[in-house]
């Protein structure tokens, strides 16, 4: 009984949504092409990366090798896009990673995927607010600043800014306005203000090659701490001399490799905008072509700006005296520029503007309308086979059909050691990041990481052996399985790379979103209600088959003493 109960909340938890991948029944207007996606994926991604983030990193991170972090994180970017276009292409349903998971892997995964978009979005959006207010507060003379802090400051350090930013929460009221309008006239101003935003970056990457210098690349903190920075500068800013500790060892990698990985863990934040390309699979004229061209060709087109203008700023200025907020405009007035970062401000604005607006509406759509999206096909489904905890009778297990199956098909047995390898799998690359990035090279963890990638390696060679799907396709994911468990190396690597108090924060939301979903989720989702709707019309079906067999029952009884009474009254007469 009590195995019976854990089996059932078990199917409860990996539960899958199956959907129509027909493309022709959608809610929503099929109204964008692929150069709207490509335009969307650049708008949404060349944002807080080259405005905000290059500053912040290069200055507590990585320093003029902010390049490499950018490289770094825009590799593991490609890897996870060439997977999301492969989902886009076999579902081109409005929900991002959300209903990606939705299908493939169950209810719990997706509602952990969808809870942690609902984060990135908030802070995503957070960021680039703050970050909009900023560039405008440059402009003005840090006015807004001033006032912020002089009549509404906060002491609340570690927890809360030093001050509300007031203009921030406009502007993010604004652009909501503004997505209230439909996706052809957010569409139509994206595509402006990228255009615009990809004319400034080319002006910085020039600029940068005409004002930068070498110099700024090959930095000696023991010479930057004793020479005084008035002979120079006198028009720029008047500077505080840093820290030894915050200009590292100097040259390009004043903070190690550790702080390039570090900086490209960070850097990973600027490129999460690709996603919103696959939450308009509703709104293409052509999902299956245009979503897997859109989000490789944005990352391609972003990646190359990152690494230019990351460069370009670096060359302009040192690294210890970029701004955090707003490093650009600072950098211009650094090289005695000042007009030019009117010009940057304006670009970055028109940036920090659409990387706000396509990220939220797709993925709140989906979960609003989850409910009403119970349609089977066979667009995309899963065998209820594949739903059990063992292979089929008709498939017998043993390391021959391990390695060489006897189908050329998928089949139960296949699916079934995919995702027992898979699972296992994930564990062992976890366990590979942490004590690759903890245990350092002692000789006990030197064993264990071969060990380790001696298993990986078994594990990837069993699933390559396994059939692949025949259906084809717009876009598949190329070298399968390699490229998605390279993609999970590099991705979990880079998470053991954050610190403490992410982690922290992290745990504390998914604690939170648990509760949720075990005290409700799990009793109100789409699949639960329709899973409880059939076993509804099952009983009713079942009672009343069974009043009519109690009625004809009791029609038998009653029509058999009719005859037994006849019968008595003739032998009688």
């Amino acid at each position: 009984m009590v195995l019976e109960k854990l089996l059932h909340f078990g199917k409860q938890l990996l539960r899958v949504k199956v959907v129509n991948s027909n493309s022709e029944d959608s809610r929503l207007s099929r109204c964008l092409n692929t150069f709207d996606l490509v335009a969307l994926g650049v708008g949404s991604t060349l944002g807080a990366g080259v405005y905000v983030l290059a500053g912040a990193v290069a200055r507590d991170n990585s320093g003029p090798a902010i390049v490499l972090s950018f490289l770094i994180a825009a590799s593991a970017s490609v890897l996870a896009g060439l997977c999301y276009a492969e989902f886009g292409a076999r579902v081109p349903k409005t929900g991002s990673a959300y209903l990606y998971s939705y299908v493939t892997v169950g209810e719990l995964w997706a509602f952990i995927t969808g809870w942690n978009l609902i984060l990135s979005y908030v802070i995503g959006t957070s960021s680039v607010a703050r970050a909009w207010s900023a560039t405008f507060d440059e402009l003005v003379g840090k006015r807004i600043e001033q006032f912020c802090r002089e009549y509404m400051s906060m002491n609340v350090p570690g927890v809360l800014a030093e001050y509300p930013d007031m203009f921030a929460v406009l502007i993010i009221f604004t652009l909501t306005g503004l997505l209230a309008f439909g996706v052809k006239e957010s569409a139509m101003v994206n595509k402006v203000f990228t255009c615009i935003n990809v004319l400034v970056l080319l002006f910085m990457v020039v600029s940068g090659l005409v004002k930068g210098t070498l110099k700024n690349w090959q930095l000696d903190p023991e010479e930057i701490l004793h020479v005084n920075h008035t002979n120079n500068s006198i028009q720029n800013l008047t500077y505080i001399l840093p820290s030894k500790e915050s200009l590292g060892k100097g040259g390009f990698m004043p903070f190690g490799f550790t702080g390039v990985l570090s900086g490209a863990a960070t850097c990973f934040y600027a490129f999460v905008g690709f996603d919103c390309i696959a939450t308009t699979g509703e709104e293409v004229k052509n999902p299956q072509r245009a979503i897997p061209i859109g989000i490789v060709s944005s990352l391609l087109i972003c990646f190359v700006a990152y690494f230019g203008v990351s460069a370009a700023l670096t060359l302009m200025m040192p690294y210890y005296l970029l701004d955090s907020n707003s490093p650009l405009p600072v950098a211009f007035k650094y090289v005695g520029w000042g007009g030019a970062k009117y010009a940057v401000a304006v670009g970055s604005l028109c940036a920090l503007s659409t990387r706000y607006q396509p990220e939220m509406h797709s993925h709140v759509y989906q979960i609003a309308n989850s409910h009403d999206e119970a349609d089977l096909s066979d667009g995309v489904s899963v065998p209820s086979t594949s739903m059990g905890i063992l292979p089929g009778v008709e498939e017998r297990f043993s390391f021959q059909t391990l390695l060489f199956p006897n189908n050329h098909e998928p089949s139960t047995l296949s699916g079934f050691t995919v995702n027992i390898c898979t699972s296992v799998l994930g564990l062992l690359i976890l366990t590979f990041s942490v004590l690759a990035v903890q245990g350092g090279f002692a000789s006990w963890n030197m064993v264990a990481l071969s060990v380790i990638f001696m298993v990986c390696l078994v594990l990837v060679f069993i699933i390559w052996r396994q059939p692949e799907s025949k259906t084809k396709l717009s876009f598949k994911v190329p070298l399968l399985p390699f490229i998605p468990v390279v993609s999970m190396f590099v991705n979990v690597y880079l998470m053991m790379q954050l610190d403490r108090g992410t982690w922290i924060r992290f745990s504390i939301w998914m604690a939170i979103g648990l509760v949720i979903y075990f005290c409700y989720g799990i009793h109100h989702s789409s699949e639960a209600s329709s899973a409880h709707s059939a076993l509804v019309t099952e009983m009713n079906g079942f009672s009343l088959d069974h009043e009519l067999e109690a009625m004809s029952s009791e029609k038998e009884a009653f029509l058999n003493d009719g005859i037994d009474v006849r019968e008595e009254n003739n032998g009688d007469l």
